[in-house]
C-alpha cells in the first residue's frame, strides 16, 4: 500500500469521527447545537480529542499492514499504541473521555483493515468489509475470559467491568468478540439500501435505527436497564415511523432535550455509527447517486 493510500485510509477514520459529531440534532448527544446531556464537553472537546488521534490512528492502520503473526499478537500490538492513544486523547481534553470506546474499536478496526489489505485495495465489497470484521473477531476473541477474570476481588472497576458485573453486559468489548454484528447486520446494510438518502438524513435514521436495536452501554451506565430499554422502544416509534425530513428533524430535537432532560447518551450507538461510516467510505458508498 502506497503511503498516501495509509493516509487515505486514516483520514476515513477522521472524518468519521467529525461526521458523526458534526449531525444535528442527536438525541443527548454532543452536536453542533448542543451538548446533550454531557455538561463537561462540547463540539470543541471533540475536535480536538479527534485530532489528537490521528497519528495512532495511521499507527494502527500501518500495523495491519506490516503484521506477519497471529491475530492476537496483532492485537497485543494494538493495544499497546492504543494506551498511547488515549493518553493523547486524556492531554488533548484535559482528562475529558470523549473517544475511550472509539478508540478501542478504531484500533481493533484500522489494524484488520491494514492487515487486509496487505493484499487487496480499496473499494471493498460488502463481503470484504465483513472479512475485516471477522478478522477482529479473531484478534478479540480472549478478551472475554480474560478481561473480566476475577472482577469480584478487584477494588476499582471501569464502567465497562461495573457492568459486565451488574447486568451481565459485554458492551464493546462483546461487540468486537462477536465481528460486530451491529454494523453486518444492522447499520451497514441499513446505510447501503439507504444510499439515495442525503448524507444528514441517513446517518440520523441510522443512529436512531441503532438506538432502537442495540445494547447501548452508555445508556445502561447512566440509566441502568429500564433506561435502556425505554429508549429502544422510544427510539423504535421513531425509526419504524413514515417521517419526512423535516418530520424527523423537528422530532428528534423534541426527543434530544427529553434525553438531555433524562442526562441519558446513547454514546455506544454514536461510536457504531462512526464505525459504520468509516466503512461506508471504504465502500464508496457514501456518495452513491
Amino acid at each position: 500500500m502506497t503511503e498516501s493510500l495509509a493516509n487515505q485510509i486514516t483520514d476515513y477514520a477522521l472524518k468519521a469521527l467529525f461526521y458523526e459529531v458534526s449531525l444535528s440534532p442527536k438525541p443527548g448527544l454532543v452536536d453542533p447545537l448542543s451538548t446533550g446531556a454531557h455538561q463537561d464537553m462540547n463540539l470543541f472537546t471533540f475536535i480536538d480529542s479527534t485530532i489528537s488521534l490521528r497519528p495512532y490512528f495511521y499507527q494502527y492502520l500501518d500495523a495491519g499492514l506490516t503484521h506477519k503473526g497471529t491475530p492476537r499478537e496483532l492485537f497485543d500490538t494494538l493495544r499497546n499504541i492504543g494506551v498511547a492513544a488515549e493518553n493523547a486523547m486524556l492531554r488533548a481534553t484535559q482528562g475529558i473521555n470523549t473517544h475511550k470506546g472509539a478508540n478501542f474499536s478504531f484500533a481493533v478496526i484500522l489494524g484488520a483493515t491494514g492487515w487486509y489489505l496487505q493484499e487487496k485495495t480499496i473499494p471493498l465489497t460488502k463481503e470484504e468489509s465483513e472479512e475485516i470484521l471477522t478478522y477482529t473477531q479473531q484478534m478479540t476473541a480472549h478478551l472475554l475470559a480474560e478481561d473480566f477474570k476475577d472482577l469480584e476481588e478487584k477494588t476499582q472497576l471501569t464502567y465497562g467491568e461495573q457492568l459486565y458485573l451488574d447486568y451481565g453486559i459485554t458492551g464493546i468489548r462483546g461487540e468486537a468478540a462477536a465481528g460486530y454484528p451491529s454494523l453486518t447486520h444492522k447499520l451497514l446494510p441499513f446505510l447501503r439500501t439507504n444510499s439515495h438518502l442525503p448524507l444528514e438524513e441517513r446517518f440520523l435514521r441510522g443512529l436512531i435505527f441503532l438506538m432502537s436495536e442495540i445494547e447501548d452501554g452508555n445508556l445502561l451506565h447512566r440509566g441502568g436497564l429500564s433506561a435502556w430499554q425505554t429508549v429502544k422502544e422510544e427510539s423504535k416509534k421513531i425509526h419504524q415511523a413514515s417521517f419526512t425530513k423535516e418530520e424527523l428533524l423537528d422530532e428528534l430535537q423534541i426527543y434530544d432535550r427529553l434525553l438531555t432532560q433524562r442526562h441519558l447518551s446513547p454514546g455506544g450507538s454514536a461510536d457504531l455509527l462512526a464505525l459504520g461510516i468509516y466503512f461506508a467510505q471504504l465502500e464508496e458508498i457514501l456518495h452513491a447517486p
